[in-house]
Order: C-alpha cells, then structure tokens, then sequence
C-alpha cells in the first residue's frame, strides 16, 4: 500500500506539472497502475484483519471511500481546474502513508512469514489486550500447515482442481460486474442524459453521484446480516431492470414514442442501476475475491482477477460510444444480458460465506 501511495503521488505530480498529452498520458498511466494495486491488496488485508462478523462490512466500507472519492472528486472538478483537482488527488497518498505507520501488518501475513511473535502481537492489537486470539491463531497455524507442504503457486495451479472453483468465482464475478456497463454507463452518464433529451445534464450527474454514498452505507450494514449471495442477487436483479428500462426509453425515442416522458425515465433508469448497482454488486466481487482465494494462492490468482477487472473496465469503457452510436436501446438491452447472465451465475455457483472464517471458507470450498 505504500508503494500504491507512491506510484500514485508520481502520477498526480505528473498530470500537475503536464505540458502535453504525453506527460498526461504518463501521470494516467502511474496513477492507473497505484489504484490497480490498492483495488486488489486493500479489501484482502481488511479480509485478513477483520473479525469474522463484521467482515463483509468492513471490506464493503473499502467500496464505500471509492465512491465517496468519486463523487467528491466530480463535484470538485465542477469548480476547480484539472491541475487544481491533481492536488487534491496527492492528499490521499499523503495520509496513507502517514496511516501506513500507525496500523499493523496482516497477521496471516506474518504467520506466511515464519514470524509467529509479530503474528500475535498484530491480532493482540486488532482484537484488543483482553481478546481471547489463541483460537484463532490456531486456525491460522493449522491452515498454514497445510500450506508450507505445497510447492510454490504459478499461474497453472490455478487450474488445480483445489482452486479452480475460488478461481472461476472470482474472475466470473469480476467480469460479470464490469460486462453490465458500470463503467460505460458512469464515464458518460451525462452524454446518456442529453441524448435522451434532457436539456441539461448537471441534475442527472448530481443524483447519479450523490445516490450512491447513502446506498454503499446501507449495503455495508446489510452485509453481515442478509449475507453475500442474497445482497447481490438483489442488486444483479436491479441492474438488469434498469437496463431493460433505459433500453425501452431509447427504442421509444427512436420511434417517436411518449417523447415527454422520456428524458425523465432515461435519468430515472440510470440512476436506478447505479442505485442497485451500489447495494451489493460493486463491493461483494471484491469481498468474495478476498474471502474465497486461499492463502497459497491469493497473490497470483489475486492478480488475474485484478487483471480481468481492469482490462474488462477498459474495454467496456471504450466501446460505449462505439456501441451507443450503432444503438442506444441496443447498448442497454446488451447490458441487460449480462445482468441477466449474472443472475444465473450467482444462483448456480456462488456459495455463502456470511459467518464463515477464511480457513472455513478455504476448507469448504475444498470439498465442493
């Protein structure tokens, strides 16, 4: 994380002090590469740190300050110039580092390491002096017995039938998440808006980044007490509608239909899909990711997730305008698709880990 907090200070100072597009193109491209690694290693330390009952909340929490991000960040580029919003972006960098002193290393981490004394000084500290942690020291122990007998993970051990299952959970989860259009739909929401007739699209943009903050608070509550799979099937259904809705808008435009009712409806759809969006389907392919992966794996499976996310996001992003020229109501109905396909997925392959330890997960996963 602090090397994170760095590549990402190199890039903001790059993007500040830019004289053209290539000076740009390399603070994006130091920035993109410090967010790559704080989305893969933040929610899998909090995993590895957090108490089994309030772990989902609080690696949903970790989804939570990236919207908070975003949208202060948008109603700040509102404002201020695109250099001024560099600086802004260094101030984060700056208080993780500082954070980076004061909070302890992952204790699994520490037991990975042969480091048993630091091991249970880290949990002493995260669980408090009076915490009884000799229960879970033993489970950690055990499961790294278990581990330091296995050779070194590479790329086709994912293919093992002993991970394959975490591995096609997490990558299908991931892809799924990005093939809906949240990025496609997010980057040009108020292109969406003006196409569809609205004559300004600031209020669109407003409710589409405010929505999202009380939502992300309640799904972090929600989390520990509904549990994974009922979450997110919640929200794989409302992301399917709203596609379907903002995709019947357009075909009634295209046709000269209830042309009144149109714009309104297309702000209506979109919000509604960030809003379903936002109650699980963002942060639960994160949570599952960190949860389900074992230990021995964690770091190269971890990556190819992290990668398809990433690559997916890029794609999805890249091919709105071309889609959305060939078809507005075709680029959502397209989208509903994959919500859809999503739906099934999780019902047919995604297991629950509410209440679960991750050696309980890890074993579970083992026999399936």
């Amino acid at each position: 994380m602090g090397l994170s907090s760095i590549i990402c200070l190199i890039g903001w100072l790059a993007i500040y002090f830019a004289k053209g597009p290539i000076s740009l193109d390399v603070g994006r491209f130091f920035t993109g590469c410090g967010i790559g690694i704080f989305s893969y290693v933040v929610p899998v330390y909090v995993s590895e740190i957090a108490p089994t009952s309030i772990r989902g909340g609080l690696t949903t929490l970790n989804q939570l300050m990236i919207v908070l991000g975003i949208s202060f960040t948008m109603l700040l580029g509102i404002v201020v110039s695109w250099r001024e919003l560099a600086l802004h972006g260094m101030l984060p960098c700056f208080i993780m580092l500082l954070g980076l002193l004061i909070i302890p290393e992952s204790p699994r981490w520490l037991a990975k390491v042969g480091n048993r004394e630091e091991c249970e000084k880290s949990l002493r500290t995260l669980r408090g002096k009076d915490a009884h942690i000799s229960y879970e020291i033993a489970q950690i122990q055990e499961s790294l017995d278990i581990v330091q007998h296995l050779p070194k993970a590479g790329i086709m051990d994912l293919f093992h039938r002993r991970y394959i299952r975490s591995v096609i959970i997490s990558v299908g989860l991931m892809a799924f998440q990005q093939c809906g259009g949240v990025n496609g739909i997010g980057f040009y929401a108020s292109e969406i808006f003006l196409a569809a007739g609205n004559s300004s699209a600031k209020l669109g943009v407003a409710l589409y980044a405010f929505i999202q903050i009380p939502i992300n608070i309640m799904t972090s509550f929600l989390i520990d007490r509904t549990g994974r799979k009922p979450l997110i099937l919640f929200a794989t259904s409302g992301t399917t509608l709203a596609c379907l809705l903002t995709g019947t808008c357009f075909y009634l435009k295209e046709h000269q239909m209830l042309l009144e009712w149109v714009p309104s409806l297309v702000v209506f759809g979109v919000v509604f899909f960030i809003s379903s969006f936002s109650s699980g389907y963002g942060a639960i392919p994160w949570v599952m990711m960190s949860e389900m992966l074992p230990l021995h794996v964690k770091g190269v499976a971890g990556s190819m997730v992290n990668l398809v996310h990433w690559v997916l996001a890029w794609l999805l992003t890249y091919t709105f305008n071309f889609l959305f020229v060939w078809s507005p109501a075709g680029t959502f109905y397209v989208y509903a698709a994959f919500n859809a396909g999503a739906i099934i997925f999780i019902i047919m392959l995604m297991p629950e880990t509410k209440g679960k330890t991750l050696e309980e997960i890890e074993a579970s996963m083992n026999r399936m």
